[in-house]
């Protein structure tokens, strides 16, 4: 249940991020928009770890900030495997985006974790 939540939060965060930003940011439609938060999920699920522990000594030394430009990465390779219908138009807006969604995604988990 937890997998299709964070599904379905992603599609509606990358389709309100695109509309914010419709030059640097491109989602062609709501369909894309759930393939690329699945393809995300995914990648989350099977390759951010093996990044993240790679990427450890760097990870400490920066007190974490590090992880920003991992969460860029995860980005950037979720629009390399959809395709042309969802991209970025650089590193660094793949950056902000992924600094949006960790926000609005730990808003919302905060809101909807209260007892």
């Amino acid at each position: 249940m937890r997998f299709l939540t964070t599904v379905l939060v992603d599609t509606i965060l990358f389709m309100a991020i695109s509309g914010f930003f419709p030059a640097n940011f491109y989602v062609a439609s709501v369909e894309i928009a759930v393939i690329a938060a699945f393809v995300l999920a995914v990648l989350n699920w099977l390759v951010r770890p093996v990044i993240t522990i790679l990427s450890l000594p760097i990870n400490v030394l920066t007190l974490g900030l590090f992880t920003l430009v991992i969460n860029g990465l995860m980005l950037e390779m979720t629009a390399s495997i959809v395709g042309s219908g969802f991209r970025f138009s650089s590193f660094w807006m793949a950056m902000l985006v992924a600094v949006l969604m960790s926000l609005v995604s730990a808003f919302i988990a905060e809101y909807f974790h209260k007892p």
